[in-house]
């Protein structure tokens, strides 16, 4: 069997994993204060969907431990880029919020990514992009409502 043999489904999925490769990398290599991807992931959730989130919540949400979530979210807190409180209605578990400071360093990223944006778009006509969301966007929902966890 070829690679062009693949099952149409396999072939989108490994697209999408050389994709997430080689973007990872190069957000990393742009990100203000060697800030990883993990981290600002994080901020990009809080910004987006805002409130207070419990950290199995969230770890649930990145499908990571919740040992590697409470990692990332102490991180995070060190840089002020995020507040955790107690949980008022589970005395173990904590809350986080997104802060000012860690508003503004997702905006200093989405700035200092804004260049290999901008090269990117060059390349390829943002119609091209907004044709791809829907599929995109579908296909994200289906995989997140059947996930196993």
């Amino acid at each position: 069997m070829t690679p062009t043999d693949d099952p149409i489904a396999f072939r989108v999925f490994n697209e999408i994993g050389i994709i997430a490769q080689l973007s990872r990398t190069e957000f990393e290599r742009v990100m203000p204060d060697g800030l990883k991807l993990s981290q600002f992931m994080v901020l990009n959730h809080l910004t987006r969907l805002g409130g207070d989130w419990n950290q199995s919540r969230l770890a649930s949400a990145f499908q990571v431990t919740k040992g590697a979530m409470t990692n990332t979210i102490q991180r995070l807190e060190n840089r002020n880029f995020v507040k955790v409180v107690a949980d008022p209605t589970d005395g173990r578990g904590k809350l986080v919020s997104i802060t000012g400071a860690g508003r503004a360093a997702r905006a200093d990223c989405l700035q200092k990514l804004a260049p290999v944006l901008s090269q990117l778009l060059a390349t390829i006509p943002a119609d091209e992009f907004a044709a791809a969301l829907p599929f995109l966007e579908r296909l994200r929902v289906h995989l997140d409502e059947n996930r196993n966890e």
